[in-house]
């Protein structure tokens, strides 16, 4: 009897797929897609139907004649491709190259690489679903549309090299549109006024808040007035005008989607959504984990799916009594709701409740254990009960002034125990948190026991100046955050997007935060003049929702791709005739050129900044664009300057590499050791913590400090639970 013949995308899960299924099957990997569009030519017919011409991708042939030949001998073929829209359009060109008509049952899907999920899939093959195969080829063309028509009008026009596309164009709008608020933002001054107020003399001091004045909502918006509520309060009497006492419910988070994992994974353990995405796809292909061989730890990371099967919640519930005890499962599994109705995906979680953390630790990378981690422990929590509070809010009158003093109590811990560590969250980043992990909300705050008509001891008046802060610059996360709220792109879009526009130099990462650069405003403000809806956030989200429409069957992908290019060829044709050579601002530096005298601009590339000479071309002299630290080299004493890597990131090195390769990620300070006199620095450690240390590996000193700033980092790490 011939070998069945199962196609699958990659070598690590055709590896770990075929420990499962036995001899009788031949597992093969098609290394992604085998035909697609050229690169060397447009490749869509537009006059004929917008007929896409495809091509075997070149490097492939050999690989393509093994799965030919493979197939021949093949008692029966399965397509094992991923399964999202990509993966469907692999497993057609899959089945165009080995002859497979499709109306043949040859599909087969899983969202987890475990035995019962791959052995129950090949049981249940399927035709290949062309609805969800013309979504992928639609959007394939509109953005070869996008990028092959208006790209080449941005190099004429502006500069060479640069791109437009529908998704990437929107992120980088709304990075400049966020950078013009924080340019057009005016600080405005307020006051708050703290009282430190005790029971009794011999008590210690609560804070309460000034909330209000008259019964009005408190507005202290100058020294002036700070100061004579300052006088009026200091001679007044404080007494308890009301006691309330609450049980309050926090409730777990969802299991992961794409979108949340790759927020959380930027927030908690500084992971970029590329990153994240990357050792996903290695946790979910599978990997050795000593004597259960290859195994698959997650289900499909490319998801917008909150359900859990039946199966994988029960195993939970099993774990969770087991671990916790009976307390802290609710009554029913939770169920969580889905923005799309169609929800054949599952959310991301361990594929085996048997295989916690602690488990793996000798089995995985650094990177895979801390992805892997946070993963469990989300979707264990997402299982469990509430986590319960005691809280007491206490309202205190001063004359005409109302303070509050609020405090809580952690009662029962609830989804939090399932947290082994204290989580980064956003601090300090000032954008909106989803971390679920235990934080600093969860310590307590314990206020006396007080009653209504109590009087209270004034032990100090702490006024403070504020001033309102501009929007916070989007993070990897929030980026993240606001196109999933917005609808731009879809998971699998997020992470290449990122770093395309910071590949082509129109926003750069500054201290984890996106910059938008001259050339970023300059592309926006173009295309906001000549092609509205390529930028337009509304049209964007709607072009996802009608791509959604054509996988789920409800309309024709020829009739969404007409309605978008008519309208866009007026638009190109006009911008051709309309749009002359745009001048980008030119920032002249102190640098002369030592050829020709001249001197030297900023100019943007592939890798960032650097400085070339402005008689080009004439002089072709260019030169690094060297930032000074003021720091001294530890090793021979050369400036310290600021470098970028080739994906962006900010290190710092020697100005006399190759020479002297000295280079660290910490951000150097002015202070120095005052053991070796060498520069000091700041270090930033993954769980969030900041610490000064010596920049000489070799001081004295630094051995100890790093020491103990390696066990304080642990104990951070590992967390005590709070309960």
């Amino acid at each position: 009897m011939s070998k069945a013949l199962v196609v699958v995308e990659s070598p690590a899960k055709a590896k770990t797929i075929e420990k499962f299924l036995g001899k009788n099957y031949t597992v093969k990997a098609s290394m992604g897609h085998l035909r697609d569009l050229p690169k060397s030519q447009f490749g869509v017919d537009i006059e004929n139907n917008f007929e896409p011409k495809y091509i075997n991708i070149r490097g492939k042939g050999d690989l393509i004649k093994s799965l030919k030949e493979a197939a021949k001998n093949a008692g029966s073929i399965y397509l094992a491709t991923d399964p999202d829209r990509e993966g469907e359009a692999i497993a057609w060109h899959l089945a165009h190259l080995l002859n497979i008509p499709v109306v043949n049952a040859c599909r087969i899907e899983f969202n987890e690489i475990t035995k019962p999920a791959i052995q129950q899939a090949v049981k249940k093959p399927r035709p290949i679903d062309l609805s969800r195969v013309f979504a992928q080829q639609a959007r394939r063309i509109l953005d070869r549309i996008v990028g092959y028509k208006l790209s080449p009008l941005l190099w004429r026009k502006v500069r060479k090299g640069l791109s437009a596309g529908r998704v990437q164009s929107v992120a980088v709008r709304l990075i400049c549109d966020r950078e013009k608020e924080i340019q057009n933002f005016v600080p405005e001054e307020y006051w708050t006024i703290t009282a430190k107020l005790k029971e009794k003399s011999s008590s210690k001091p609560f804070d309460a808040e000034l909330v209000s004045i008259d019964g009005q909502k408190i507005s202290i918006q100058d020294e002036t007035q700070a100061s004579a509520a300052v006088t009026e309060l200091s001679q007044a009497e404080y007494s308890v005008a009301d006691v309330k006492k609450r049980e309050r419910k926090r409730n777990p988070y969802a299991p992961f989607i794409t979108s949340s994992l790759q927020q959380e994974a930027a927030r908690r353990i500084g992971f970029t959504s590329r990153k994240t995405m990357t050792v996903a796809q290695q946790l979910y292909e599978g990997l050795d984990i000593g004597s259960s061989g290859h195994v698959g730890l997650i289900t499909y990371m490319r998801t917008d799916s909150t359900r859990v099967s039946e199966l994988a919640q029960q195993d939970a519930r099993q774990y969770i009594a087991g671990k916790h005890g009976t307390s802290y499962l609710p009554e029913k599994p939770p169920v969580y709701a889905n923005k799309r109705s169609q929800d054949a995906h599952e959310a991301i979680r361990p594929t085996s409740v048997e295989l916690p953390p602690e488990a793996l630790i000798s089995h995985l990378t650094k990177d895979q254990l801390k992805l892997y981690t946070l993963i469990w422990e989300r979707f264990i929590a997402s299982q469990m009960t509430a986590a319960v509070y005691d809280t007491m809010t206490i309202e205190i009158m001063a004359g005409r002034y109302k303070f509050r003093a609020t405090g809580s109590q952690l009662k029962f811990p609830g989804f939090l125990a399932a947290f082994s560590h204290t989580g980064k969250g956003g601090a300090g980043s000032g954008e909106t948190n989803e971390d679920s992990s235990i934080s600093e909300l969860d310590k307590d705050n314990l206020l006396p026991e007080l009653t209504v008509g109590q009087k209270l001891k004034l032990a100090k008046l702490l006024p403070a100046q504020h001033f309102t802060e501009p929007p916070p610059r989007y993070t990897e996360a929030s980026l993240v955050k606001i196109l999933e709220e917005k609808g731009i792109g879809r998971p699998s879009t997020y992470a290449p997007t990122i770093e395309t526009i910071v590949t082509r130099g129109y926003v750069r990462r500054v201290e984890k935060k996106f910059e938008p650069t001259e050339l970023g405003f300059v592309v926006v403000d173009l295309l906001k003049d000549y092609f509205k809806k390529i930028v337009d956030v509304e049209f964007t989200a709607g072009m996802e929702d009608q791509l959604d429409d054509i996988a789920d069957g409800d309309i024709s992908w020829l009739e969404v791709l007409r309605q978008f290019y008519e309208p866009f060829n007026k638009d190109l044709v006009h911008a051709e005739e309309a749009i002359g050579h745009v001048e980008l601002p030119v920032q002249v530096s102190d640098v002369k050129c030592e050829n020709c005298g001249r001197m030297m601009v900023i100019k943007q590339g592939r890798y960032g900044d650097f400085l070339a000479c402005p008689g080009f071309p004439e002089c072709r002299n260019t030169k690094p664009l060297v930032k000074e630290t003021g720091a001294k080299c530890p090793k021979c004493q050369g400036a310290v300057v600021e470098r970028r890597t080739k994906r962006g990131k900010t290190f710092y090195g020697c100005e006399n590499y190759p020479a002297c390769d000295f280079t660290t990620w910490d951000t150097p300070l002015a202070e120095k050791c005052p053991q070796c006199g060498s520069f000091m620095v700041r270090h930033r450690f993954k769980n969030g913590g900041v610490t000064s240390r010596c920049s000489n590996a070799a001081c004295p000193g630094n051995q100890a400090a790093m020491r103990n700033d390696e066990e304080k980092s642990t104990k951070v790490k590992r967390g005590k639970k709070s309960v």
